[in-house]
């Protein structure tokens, strides 16, 4: 066997450096001199070879058969050439020709090349997976590294990894600049031909969710619990809190003194005005609750089974109520689960307001 002392030191010290093992380099360069032997002779793949790291040796020999007559020639030798290499050759016998070392040796250094960036690119996508996924259904700070003046896609980094935020995901009027920190939501992790891939949101109604156990330590505690939470980013978000500790203000803590804590999200989130109210598991205080910041009258169960109700409001709330668009009750329905139908206390409504109580 050859030796070749450079070429298993050179493994070795990448071994160290990247933390690829040897054995595996090995057998990745074994495979590319098969394959390069296959397309040098005829697709002859019939290859003997010996990588000894312990012994800094290296050896190629390609397998033929030992004929009277060569045919062809990529798989067989005749049999007074084969005498020649072995005096023990004979007809219809398999032999080794060595092939030449150097030729080889350059093909098995490309390879531990390739080897070794392919691997750095698999560490990379295992860090990012890490990365992603210790962050999952969590708040990441990132920065701002680009952003797509067509698309809007803002491309953010936190930590090693790096991940797209659509613009879709965004806060509506949200102006992203490079170099911006921002906080945003790590809904899941999807793994694709190019490694994996963070979805990201700052859109999210659980990124409400998320900004207020960091902003109100009781929610962190688990004295007060979040609910439920619906959203229309960059407009209106409602969230229902409760706490089994009845000397406990659950409202109170999440708007904080004079609104610091509730006004420090607000800030977060561009403005999005937040209604936070009491959860009841009595659907007719918890409806009403969800109406904020309307006043309501009452609150009928139609059908309990299909989540039916009707509330009930003073005239002058009608519109609060049912909110720009619908919004407001629309909101509730989402934030409680339930169907809800506005109706005036006198009964009578006004054209503009049965037109978006009937969109509603």
């Amino acid at each position: 066997m050859a030796s070749n002392k450079e070429l298993f030191l050179a493994l070795q010290l990448l071994e160290k450096e990247k933390g690829i093992p040897v054995e595996y380099m090995i057998s990745q360069i074994k495979k590319a001199i098969v394959s390069a032997c296959r397309n040098l002779y005829g697709g002859n793949e019939n290859v003997d070879i010996k990588m000894d790291p312990e012994k800094n040796a290296f050896a190629v020999k390609l397998i033929k058969t030992v004929v009277e007559e060569v045919e062809d020639e990529n798989f067989e030798i005749s049999l007074e050439d084969a005498k020649v290499i072995s005096k023990r050759a004979a007809v219809g016998k398999e032999l080794g020709i060595s092939l030449e070392p150097k030729k080889f040796g350059r093909i098995a250094v490309q390879t531990a090349r390739s080897v070794i960036r392919q691997g750095i690119r698999d560490g990379e996508k295992g860090q990012m997976l890490v990365e992603f996924q210790s962050k999952q259904q969590e708040i990441a700070t990132a920065t701002v590294e680009r952003v797509d003046p067509v698309s809007g896609n803002a491309t953010i980094r936190f930590g090693k990894a790096e991940a797209v935020l659509p613009k879709a995901e965004q806060i509506p009027d949200e102006v992203l600049k490079e170099g911006d920190s921002v906080k945003i939501y790590v809904a899941g992790v999807k793994e694709g031909d190019r490694g994996p891939r963070a979805i990201i949101s700052r859109t999210h109604p659980d990124f409400v969710k998320r900004l207020f156990e960091k902003e109100v330590p009781e929610i962190f505690d688990g004295i007060v619990e979040i609910k439920s939470v619906s959203r229309e980013a960059g407009s209106r978000t409602k969230m229902a809190v409760y706490s089994e500790d009845s000397e406990v203000d659950a409202v109170g803590a999440c708007i904080g003194t004079r609104g610091a804590r509730v006004g420090a999200i607000v800030d977060e989130l561009c403005g999005e005005k937040i209604d936070i109210v009491l959860y009841s598991e009595d659907p007719e205080k918890y409806v009403a609750a969800a109406l904020s910041p309307a006043s309501v009258v009452g609150v009928e169960i139609i059908d309990m089974e299909a989540k039916a109700c009707k509330a009930t409001v003073p005239d002058s709330q009608l519109s609060l109520a049912i909110g720009n668009k619908g919004q407001n009750v629309r909101l509730a329905a989402k934030l409680t689960g339930w169907k809800i139908d506005i109706r005036p206390e006198s009964g009578f409504w006004g054209e503009d307001t049965e037109d978006e109580s009937e969109e509603a």
